[in-house]
């Protein structure tokens, strides 16, 4: 029997440098965050500035807990920009910003210790 991680699940398998390069975690700046009320769970609604080359992106982002929209704005996150979108409700999730669950499961967002630029790519 193999071990488990913190959160009870089993250690994923391993992955090549390659696979981790498909997967495009940039840095944007909340520019935009509202209460998100037509989402089944409570959610916001954030505009992501990744800058020049990738835009703003909507998100939507079960991050109620630790957080009110007003202090949101100016702070940056980790996104995966390469989703395809999705639809959540009456909008299209353009990208999926991270996070990792509390001993409570509620969403910590992941971000960066120090202002990096806009746009910069997880290495």
């Amino acid at each position: 029997m193999g071990t488990t991680g913190m959160n009870g699940t089993a250690p994923a398998a391993l992955i090549g440098w390659d696979d981790f390069l498909r997967v495009e975690l940039r840095v944007g700046q909340i520019v935009q965050a509202e209460v998100f009320a037509q989402a089944r769970k409570p959610a916001y609604l954030l505009h992501v500035d990744f800058g020049a080359e990738l835009g703003v992106k909507k998100s939507s982002a079960q991050i109620t807990h630790h957080y009110q929209p007003q202090d949101l704005i100016g702070r940056q996150v980790v996104a995966v920009v390469n989703f395809p979108k999705k639809q959540i409700g009456p909008i299209q999730s353009e990208c999926l910003v991270t996070g990792f669950h509390d001993e409570n499961g509620h969403v910590a967002l992941c971000v960066p210790d120090r202002a990096v630029p806009l746009g910069t790519r997880l290495l």
